[in-house]
């Protein structure tokens, strides 16, 4: 007979409300500093639970329009769980995290993909479609998703943390700021930015601490937008339930932090590209002493999950640098441009079958595709594909010689006024 004895279950160290905003809450910030203190303190092997917003704090909601991403204020994302102190962990070491589950919400069974507007966030493809905002809902059923806002396709989720990362030291910290700012310099009007500096609105440390030290880490904290040395926002999509990661501690306790969810993820291409979400996540810490300094770890080291979804049959598309989608300009050896390419060339052809541009850009963005450089040897061109798995589709895709059968899928969630 079951008994409660010795069965203990394992503690959620930070609890949140996705339907709460983020600056209403505690135990969540949106700046990376070293000054910001440990909200919670674990040991080395002890499992435990952590619970995280949406990235925006909740600013999308479930609806048919696009108006919330069109306004989103991107001063407040990346909300983050945290910070958690490791017992023992000290600057030089390695911290292990071990990813053991990550659910949405029982509660909010949904999560969302948005194609972000030019000016206000941008994307891969921000200034060849002069990005208007759009946006799907994704329902959750188990392991499934499912968006009244891209019918026809039905796919298995990898869910995963966007964003998991250590504190900086202050030194580093510096180096950021530095050479962030040097980059802004050089063009600072650009849009999309080049680069987000520290910017004290919107900024939000969810603990009580002394308005002075909040000031301070207000104006000098590192945006949580993109990855650096320490990991934060790299969207590995693989980094599910079963991944174990590498991180290098600077400072003291190390101050890991977790937040950004992703129900699935295919090549997070319009910005706001991932299946968003706010839930769970089940973590196990270790510490390697001297890791390092052992491991050359200059960035984290990824171990993936061995639990994938299986999609073998795959339609692939190349591209190559040439902006053949474009100017027609040779460019030498450029795998962005090649990586473009491959992926116009996909919107294209499900464009054939029927889905609106924005549909086709939020399903690259959300579904389980892979892109690989196929070659980076052979002047001018470098070559990238990509793989559209063929399983996710209702209906038949491949090339036939009496073409493709166009099917009408409606629309995305678009702006109140219309315009895409």
């Amino acid at each position: 007979m079951a008994t409660q004895a010795n069965s203990v279950p394992h503690p959620t160290l930070v609890e949140v409300d996705p339907f709460v905003p983020a600056d209403q809450q505690k135990g969540l910030h949106n700046r990376w500093h070293p000054d910001i203190p440990a909200y919670v303190n674990v040991k080395p092997g002890q499992v435990f639970k952590v619970q995280c917003v949406d990235w925006t704090g909740a600013q999308i909601g479930n609806n048919d329009y696009s108006d919330d991403i069109k306004n989103v204020d991107l001063t407040r994302v990346h909300n983050l769980s945290g910070p958690i102190a490791i017992e023992g962990a000290e600057p030089g070491d390695c911290l292990v995290v071990d990813i053991l589950d990550v659910t949405p919400f029982e509660k909010m069974p949904w999560g969302y993909t948005g194609i972000f507007e030019l000016e206000n966030g941008g994307g891969l493809f921000a200034k060849e479609f002069n990005s208007k905002a759009a946006k799907a809902i994704w329902d959750f059923k188990g392991i499934y998703a499912t968006s009244r806002h891209v019918p026809g396709v039905r796919f298995a989720g990898v869910s995963h943390p966007g964003l998991i990362g250590t504190a900086p030291s202050a030194d580093l910290l510096a180096t950021w700021n530095e050479r962030e700012r040097g980059l802004i310099s050089q063009d600072p009007n650009a849009i999309p930015a080049l680069a987000f500096a520290p910017e004290s609105k919107g900024a939000y440390i969810g603990q009580d601490l002394d308005a002075e030290l909040v000031e301070k880490i207000k104006a000098e904290g590192a945006r949580t937008i993109p990855g650096r040395e320490h990991g934060g926002n790299c969207d590995i999509k693989n980094l599910s339930r079963g991944s174990r990661c590498y991180f290098p501690v600077f400072i003291k306790g190390a101050n890991l932090s977790v937040g950004d969810l992703h129900f699935s993820q295919g090549d997070e291409i319009s910005f706001c590209g991932a299946i968003e979400m706010a839930g769970i996540i089940t973590l196990s810490i270790s510490i390697i002493k001297g890791g390092v300094e052992k491991f050359a770890l200059k960035q984290p080291i990824f171990l993936p999950s061995p639990v994938d979804p299986m999609y073998s049959a795959k339609l692939i598309f190349e591209g190559i640098s040439v902006d053949y989608h474009g100017d027609g300009k040779q460019y030498n050896m450029d795998a962005t441009v090649a990586y473009k390419q491959a992926a116009l060339n996909a919107i294209a052809y499900l464009m054939k079958i029927g889905y609106t541009r924005e549909q086709a850009y939020l399903l690259l963005s959300a579904a389980p595709v892979e892109s690989h450089v196929g070659a980076l040897v052979d002047s001018p061109n470098a070559c990238v594909t990509l793989a559209l798995p063929l399983g996710i589709f209702e209906h038949d895709i491949l090339p036939k010689e009496e073409g493709l059968k166009k099917i009408d899928f409606g629309q995305c969630a678009i702006r109140s006024d219309g315009v895409v």
